[in-house]
């Protein structure tokens, strides 16, 4: 199994890099921040969504994020095998792809719990 953990931080020490040298790019984290922030919907609600959208999108470093936020807001093995459902829906084969490598981060992910 691949260590996402630790590609996973390098993609955030890279980020936090970026946002403190490119002008301008702070902006979007902050609105990230309001974005995320519980609503009508709760955040596990709204990290699944991103999950679901990052799968179908075929974004390895935001399934990273997202599967590790979504774990955190008390998502279970459960929920992230039905987003992967729903994002193969809308994102077809290479949905499906990404879907199993988004399982394959859940995994290692929880194994740390």
């Amino acid at each position: 199994m691949a260590n996402y953990r630790k590609k996973l931080e390098d993609v955030k020490k890279i980020l936090r890099e970026v946002m403190e040298k490119a002008s301008g790019i702070e902006k979007f984290g902050e609105y990230i921040h309001i974005a995320e922030a519980p609503g009508k919907l709760d955040t596990k609600t709204k990290e699944l969504m991103s999950l679901g959208i990052a799968i179908a999108i075929r974004c390895e470093p935001c399934i990273m994020w997202h599967t590790e936020a979504a774990l955190k807001a008390g998502a279970d093995e459960e929920d992230i095998l039905d987003t992967i459902k729903v994002a193969v829906c809308m994102g077809g084969g290479p949905a499906l792809m990404y879907g199993l490598k988004a399982y394959e981060i859940a995994l290692e992910f929880l194994e740390e719990k």
